[in-house]
């Protein structure tokens, strides 16, 4: 290679990783939520996610609500899934959230805990509730794993956790960074399992 072209070509690596690094945290979140059969809630962030299912069901987004619950957590000896069944009597729509146990500790193993719970559902389309940071993974793990379903997102965001631009805080950094591992992880090694 011509040594001339080693500044040039350095000068576009440079410019391409600085536009990148600005725009990483905005390219995790993808919130497009579209008209469904069922709202799905994955698993975590229990403050924010259910919270924003029940006004997506309310704003007409889906006529039922599935969440996602840990089926083995204890919380100071009490079922997750307990703690959820008491959340849910708590609200209004309750006649219309059902829990899906989950055993699975990944996204990908959690949508196959999700598949044998929609064997009891009608639903073909599925609206996704999860973190916004979580968003564009989940979104491609689940189209992947459950190709019969047709899949939108809805991003459930959390200042203390997440923002896209991630540099401006030390939690933010370090949630943009883990989660760009688990989609490269995502889409070099599990997709092809």
């Amino acid at each position: 290679m011509n040594p001339r072209l080693w500044f040039p070509l350095g000068l576009v690596v440079i410019i391409g990783a600085v536009l990148f690094a600005a725009e990483a945290g905005s390219i995790l979140v993808v919130s497009r939520p579209q008209p469904s059969d069922l709202i799905l809630v994955l698993a975590g962030e229990t403050d924010r996610r259910p919270a924003l299912a029940v006004e997506l069901l309310d704003h007409g987004y889906a006529p039922r609500i599935m969440m996602d619950v840990p089926a083995d957590t204890m919380i100071y000896q009490i079922s997750q899934r307990q703690l959820a069944e008491q959340y849910i009597q708590s609200l209004p729509q309750r006649n219309s959230i059902a829990i899906c146990p989950i055993v699975g500790l990944s996204t990908r193993d959690e949508s196959h805990d999700v598949e044998k719970c929609l064997d009891h559902q009608q639903a073909s389309r599925i609206l996704i509730v999860t973190s916004d940071f979580h968003t564009r993974r989940a979104l491609s793990v689940l189209r992947h794993e459950l190709p019969s379903h047709v899949f939108s997102v809805a991003a459930a965001h959390d200042d203390a956790q997440f923002g896209t631009r991630w540099w401006t805080h030390r939690q933010w950094a370090k949630t943009c960074f883990e989660e760009w591992l688990r989609l490269f992880w995502w889409n070099a090694i599990d997709r092809w399992r």
